[in-house]
């Protein structure tokens, strides 16, 4: 059976079009026989795989899937080789991806169905043990060459094919049967993880203290947040129980799981909707709603909208701004919560992001007396970057992708809305020598009492960075090699610089630069030989006279989806400097395409 050439096999996920008709957009129930027969074969090697690496004879597999429309009959190979191959299945059907992977950590690893925020005739896997994420790259990699082989092992599809034909179909009525309790207990256990992760303990009595402070601000305020949903799995996940359980005011849109209405990126023209349900809301007289979100399809990931006190209107925050305010509202809270609970110990912070996050968090955490670390994009390489500084003795407890927004908080390994909305309303609620007081006072700016989210954004660096969904973040390339592509792009850039050197000093104050690469959760600086980077990242920094980094270009490949992704990061408020640099950018790397 030859392996779809379509189909990518990153570590954070494999995804393809399976929609039966090819179409992306497409919403049709039916996906082809090959591809039913590849989710068999999937499944097959994960299961294989669990069983290489661990020392049991029944593994307990949580299965489930997003809101997708070809999420059902991948779901039914899944389960089917699963229960052929005599492993315990708890199926939680449409879940979110923080949900399954929360209760996960009570099993033995999870397959997750889902092609996350991709268009909605795509699906796909991804594949996790009991540590709360994905796989990550090294393990993964072991399970896509097996998978390979068995893609071309004619005589071992038919064995697989022998074992579904021959079940019985008692045994799969069984997990449908189940799927109720099943999902009960992923909602508990995922109710339960988020009170950890939103405050930084797993003890009930101190979870208790820190909500607390929260409750005592809503005692005498309302606040109001807004969803849309999008018919995303989180319609089905804790959301609007868990706001209400802390006496917040939850107002939703398009809330029918498998209804998605509109594109499923949840990025400024999708977050449109969001912003209509809050203008509508305070003009009927809600005008305790200061927060939206929307998800993607499997629930990680939402981006903000907010109540704009002076325009008197709902405002879509940037997703690199998203990032910026749970980072400067986690860092803060570990402060808080070390001064409120162990003051004698020393606190060592620091953040993982990924390459192309602004530096505004560099900016933000040195504020804080705390470090940036930096991996390869993709959100496993972030935790396994983060788990590295955990060994080293660095507290990490916020890490995650500002070029998306995504917030991941400790101990989760998976990004979630919940502990993004969370973390901003901590930011407002803790107030008695609180977080933005704290960040006042590392800044040196006066603090005011009746403080909004506008005090909060004004206070934050100024930069001006190019956002991931944008059209001329993307370019068409035809260079396979990635490694060839960067190393004729270094040869460009080098005699453009020398042309340009003057102009670009007094045109942008650029005046040296320094090539910095990540591969996984490494980064290297001062690199010399830009091929070196691969498929990784690939970032120019750019720096002034006084050897102050002021903007970067940077570019990689996407490990989900056919297209190389660019962009520039400019301190200060500087959009011409941006367009122009990544308008530069985009010249010398379609030259290289063409060397």
């Amino acid at each position: 059976m030859a392996l779809d050439s379509n189909l990518i096999l990153s570590a954070s996920g494999w995804r393809k079009v399976f929609a039966a008709d090819g179409n992306e957009q497409s919403s049709t129930r039916d996906i082809s026989d090959s591809d039913y027969n590849m989710a068999l074969i999937a499944g097959d090697c994960f299961v294989e795989y669990l069983y290489s690496k661990l020392d049991i004879d029944t593994p307990v597999i949580a299965v489930g899937m997003d809101a997708r429309p070809t999420g059902p009959k991948i779901a039914d190979a899944i389960i089917k080789i699963l229960k052929a191959k005599k492993t315990v299945i708890q199926f939680l059907g449409i879940t979110a991806a923080p949900e399954i992977m929360a209760y996960a950590r009570k099993l033995d690893g999870f397959i997750y169905i889902s092609a996350s925020h991709n268009p909605i005739g795509h699906n796909g896997l991804k594949f996790g043990l009991n540590d709360g994420g994905v796989l990550n790259a090294q393990e993964n990699a072991l399970l896509t060459s097996e998978f390979k082989k068995k893609m071309e092992d004619e005589d071992y599809i038919a064995e697989i094919k022998y074992l579904i034909d021959n079940q019985k179909s008692s045994e799969i009525k069984q997990v449908a049967d189940e799927e109720y309790s099943s999902k009960h207990n992923a909602i508990k256990a995922y109710y339960d993880f988020m009170n950890t992760t939103i405050t930084g303990t797993n003890n009930p009595d101190e979870q208790k203290i820190v909500f607390s402070y929260i409750h005592k601000y809503l005692k005498d305020r309302e606040l109001g947040i807004v969803c849309d949903f999008n018919g995303s799995a989180r319609c089905l996940s804790i959301d609007k129980g868990y706001f209400k359980e802390h006496g917040i005011n939850f107002y939703c849109i398009n809330d029918n799981a498998g209804q998605i209405v509109h594109e499923i990126i949840p990025e400024a023209e999708n977050l449109t909707y969001v912003a209509e349900k809050m203008n509508e809301l305070h003009k009927e007289g809600h005008k305790e709603v200061i927060l939206g979100y929307m998800p993607d399809c499997d629930g990680d990931r939402g981006n903000i909208v907010y109540w704009d006190e002076k325009l008197k209107q709902a405002v879509i925050l940037k997703a690199q701004e998203v990032f910026s305010l749970s980072v400067l509202s986690e860092v803060t809270y570990q402060i808080w919560k070390n001064r409120e609970t162990n003051p004698d110990v020393k606190i060592n912070p620091a953040v993982c992001v990924n390459c192309p996050t602004s530096m505004r968090i560099e900016e933000i955490v040195s504020k804080l007396g705390g470090k940036v670390f930096r991996a390869e994009v993709g959100e496993a390489n972030v935790v396994n970057c983060a788990r590295e500084k955990r060994e080293e003795g660095y507290e990490v407890r916020i890490l995650g992708e500002g070029s998306n927004g995504g917030t991941i908080t400790y101990p989760s390994a998976v990004r979630d809305p919940l502990n993004t909305i969370f973390a901003i309303i901590k930011l407002l609620t803790i107030r008695e020598n609180g977080l933005y007081e704290i960040w006042c006072k590392k800044i040196g700016i006066e603090y005011k009492h009746d403080f909004t989210l506008n005090d909060v954004l004004e206070s934050l660096p100024k930069y001006t960075t190019t956002g991931v969904s944008e059209k001329r973040a993307v370019l068409k390339i035809k260079t396979r090699d990635h490694s060839v592509l960067k190393a004729n792009f270094q040869k460009i850039f080098i005699k453009e610089w020398n042309k340009k050197q003057k102009e670009l000093v007094k045109k942008f104050n650029i005046c040296s630069w320094e090539a910095i690469i990540t591969n996984g959760t490494k980064e290297v600086k001062n690199v010399n030989d830009f091929s070196l980077s691969g498929k990784g990242g690939l970032k120019i920094l750019f720096k002034n006279a006084k050897d102050e980094a002021i903007a970067f270009i940077w570019m990689r490949g996407s490990g989900t989806e056919p297209v190389f992704r660019i962009m520039c990061d400019v301190k200060g408020q500087k959009p011409q400097i941006e367009k122009d640099l990544l308008k530069w950018e985009s010249q010398m790397l379609l030259e290289a395409d063409n060397y």
